[in-house]
Protein backbone atom coordinates (compact mmCIF):
# COMPACT_ATOMS: atom_id res chain seq x y z
CA UNK A 1 0.00 0.00 0.00
CA UNK A 2 2.94 2.30 0.66
CA UNK A 3 4.09 2.00 -2.98
CA UNK A 4 0.72 3.27 -4.19
CA UNK A 5 1.01 6.32 -1.95
CA UNK A 6 4.46 7.09 -3.35
CA UNK A 7 3.14 6.72 -6.90
CA UNK A 8 0.22 9.02 -6.11
CA UNK A 9 2.60 11.60 -4.57
CA UNK A 10 4.77 11.39 -7.67
CA UNK A 11 1.78 11.89 -9.96
CA UNK A 12 0.53 14.82 -7.89
CA UNK A 13 3.94 16.50 -7.80
CA UNK A 14 4.34 16.02 -11.57
CA UNK A 15 0.87 17.48 -12.12
CA UNK A 16 1.66 20.40 -9.83
CA UNK A 17 4.97 21.15 -11.59
CA UNK A 18 3.32 20.98 -15.00
CA UNK A 19 0.50 23.24 -13.83
CA UNK A 20 2.89 25.81 -12.37
CA UNK A 21 5.00 25.80 -15.54
CA UNK A 22 1.90 26.35 -17.65
CA UNK A 23 0.74 29.12 -15.32
CA UNK A 24 4.16 30.78 -15.58
CA UNK A 25 3.89 30.57 -19.37
CA UNK A 26 0.42 32.11 -19.15
CA UNK A 27 1.71 35.02 -17.07
CA UNK A 28 4.62 35.56 -19.48
CA UNK A 29 2.33 35.61 -22.51
CA UNK A 30 -0.74 37.37 -21.07
CA UNK A 31 0.68 39.49 -18.29
CA UNK A 32 0.09 39.40 -14.57
CA UNK A 33 -3.21 41.28 -14.38
CA UNK A 34 -5.23 39.91 -11.44
CA UNK A 35 -8.45 39.99 -13.47
CA UNK A 36 -6.95 37.46 -15.94
CA UNK A 37 -5.44 35.16 -13.32
CA UNK A 38 -8.54 32.96 -12.76
CA UNK A 39 -8.66 32.15 -16.47
CA UNK A 40 -4.92 31.42 -16.41
CA UNK A 41 -5.29 29.10 -13.43
CA UNK A 42 -8.17 27.25 -15.09
CA UNK A 43 -6.30 26.96 -18.39
CA UNK A 44 -3.14 25.78 -16.61
CA UNK A 45 -5.06 23.16 -14.63
CA UNK A 46 -6.76 21.89 -17.79
CA UNK A 47 -3.45 21.83 -19.64
CA UNK A 48 -1.71 19.98 -16.82
CA UNK A 49 -4.48 17.38 -16.70
CA UNK A 50 -4.41 16.94 -20.50
CA UNK A 51 -0.62 16.61 -20.42
CA UNK A 52 -0.86 13.57 -18.16
CA UNK A 53 -2.96 11.86 -20.83
CA UNK A 54 -0.57 12.86 -23.63
CA UNK A 55 2.68 12.40 -21.68
CA UNK A 56 2.35 9.88 -18.82
CA UNK A 57 4.10 10.73 -15.56
CA UNK A 58 6.48 7.73 -15.77
CA UNK A 59 7.60 8.55 -19.32
CA UNK A 60 10.80 10.44 -19.75
CA UNK A 61 13.37 11.68 -22.17
CA UNK A 62 16.94 10.58 -22.44
CA UNK A 63 19.14 13.68 -22.60
CA UNK A 64 21.89 11.65 -24.23
CA UNK A 65 19.44 10.28 -26.81
CA UNK A 66 18.08 13.77 -27.50
CA UNK A 67 21.56 15.23 -28.00
CA UNK A 68 22.57 12.37 -30.29
CA UNK A 69 19.37 12.82 -32.29
CA UNK A 70 19.90 16.58 -32.65
CA UNK A 71 23.52 16.09 -33.71
CA UNK A 72 22.21 13.87 -36.52
CA UNK A 73 19.01 15.78 -37.35
CA UNK A 74 20.24 19.37 -37.59
CA UNK A 75 23.03 18.89 -40.18
CA UNK A 76 20.83 16.55 -42.23
CA UNK A 77 18.07 19.14 -42.19
CA UNK A 78 20.44 21.79 -43.54
CA UNK A 79 21.73 19.42 -46.26
CA UNK A 80 18.15 18.51 -47.25
CA UNK A 81 17.17 22.19 -47.35
CA UNK A 82 20.12 23.05 -49.57
CA UNK A 83 19.25 20.12 -51.86
CA UNK A 84 15.64 21.30 -52.19
CA UNK A 85 16.78 24.88 -52.84
CA UNK A 86 19.27 23.66 -55.46
CA UNK A 87 16.54 21.70 -57.21
CA UNK A 88 14.09 24.62 -57.00
CA UNK A 89 16.49 27.00 -58.75
CA UNK A 90 17.79 24.53 -61.33
CA UNK A 91 16.64 24.84 -64.94
CA UNK A 92 15.90 21.12 -64.96
CA UNK A 93 15.23 20.12 -61.34
CA UNK A 94 15.56 16.36 -62.06
CA UNK A 95 12.78 15.29 -59.73
CA UNK A 96 10.87 12.05 -59.54
CA UNK A 97 8.16 12.97 -57.03
CA UNK A 98 5.73 10.42 -55.73
CA UNK A 99 4.66 8.34 -52.79
CA UNK A 100 6.66 5.67 -51.02
CA UNK A 101 5.61 3.30 -48.27
CA UNK A 102 7.72 1.89 -45.49
CA UNK A 103 7.14 0.33 -42.10
CA UNK A 104 7.81 2.46 -39.04
CA UNK A 105 9.80 1.06 -36.11
CA UNK A 106 8.55 3.79 -33.76
CA UNK A 107 5.91 2.57 -31.27
CA UNK A 108 2.31 3.50 -32.06
CA UNK A 109 0.82 6.56 -30.41
CA UNK A 110 2.40 9.84 -29.45
CA UNK A 111 5.92 8.63 -30.23
CA UNK A 112 5.06 7.75 -33.83
CA UNK A 113 3.07 10.95 -34.27
CA UNK A 114 6.07 12.91 -32.97
CA UNK A 115 8.43 11.06 -35.32
CA UNK A 116 6.20 11.93 -38.28
CA UNK A 117 6.04 15.57 -37.17
CA UNK A 118 9.83 15.73 -36.91
CA UNK A 119 10.21 14.00 -40.28
CA UNK A 120 7.96 16.64 -41.84
CA UNK A 121 10.39 19.35 -40.69
CA UNK A 122 13.07 18.04 -43.02
CA UNK A 123 12.68 19.06 -46.64
CA UNK A 124 12.22 16.34 -49.25
CA UNK A 125 10.00 13.86 -47.39
CA UNK A 126 6.56 14.42 -45.92
CA UNK A 127 4.64 11.71 -44.05
CA UNK A 128 1.08 11.79 -45.33
CA UNK A 129 -0.57 8.98 -43.39
CA UNK A 130 0.12 6.09 -41.05
CA UNK A 131 -1.80 2.83 -41.21
CA UNK A 132 -2.73 0.89 -38.08
CA UNK A 133 0.00 -1.65 -38.84
CA UNK A 134 2.70 1.04 -38.86
CA UNK A 135 3.01 1.52 -42.63
CA UNK A 136 3.91 5.10 -43.46
CA UNK A 137 2.85 6.77 -46.69
CA UNK A 138 5.48 9.39 -47.49
CA UNK A 139 5.46 11.99 -50.25
CA UNK A 140 8.99 12.29 -51.64
CA UNK A 141 10.65 14.64 -54.08
CA UNK A 142 12.81 11.89 -55.55
CA UNK A 143 11.71 8.25 -55.53
CA UNK A 144 15.16 7.14 -56.71
CA UNK A 145 16.48 7.70 -53.20
CA UNK A 146 16.43 4.75 -50.74
CA UNK A 147 13.42 6.08 -48.82
CA UNK A 148 12.80 3.08 -46.54
CA UNK A 149 16.47 2.92 -45.52
CA UNK A 150 16.60 6.66 -44.85
CA UNK A 151 13.43 6.55 -42.73
CA UNK A 152 14.74 3.58 -40.73
CA UNK A 153 18.06 5.37 -40.21
CA UNK A 154 16.19 8.46 -38.97
CA UNK A 155 13.80 6.57 -36.71
CA UNK A 156 16.44 4.59 -34.79
CA UNK A 157 18.03 7.64 -33.11
CA UNK A 158 14.56 9.13 -32.58
CA UNK A 159 13.52 6.03 -30.60
CA UNK A 160 16.53 6.47 -28.29
CA UNK A 161 15.15 9.83 -27.17
CA UNK A 162 12.44 8.15 -25.11
CA UNK A 163 13.44 6.65 -21.79
CA UNK A 164 11.55 3.59 -20.65
CA UNK A 165 9.39 3.92 -17.57
CA UNK A 166 11.24 2.97 -14.40
CA UNK A 167 9.76 0.18 -12.35
CA UNK A 168 10.50 0.22 -8.62
CA UNK A 169 10.34 -2.96 -6.58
Amino acid sequence: MEGAAVADDRRFSALLVRGLCLLALWVILMGSALKDLPVGIAASAAGAWASTVLWPVGAGLSLRGLIRFLIRFLPQSVVAGVDVARRAFARDPDLRPGFATCRSIVPDGMARDSACAVMSLRPGKLPVSVAADGMLLIHCLDLREPIAEQVAADEAPFCRIFRAERRDG
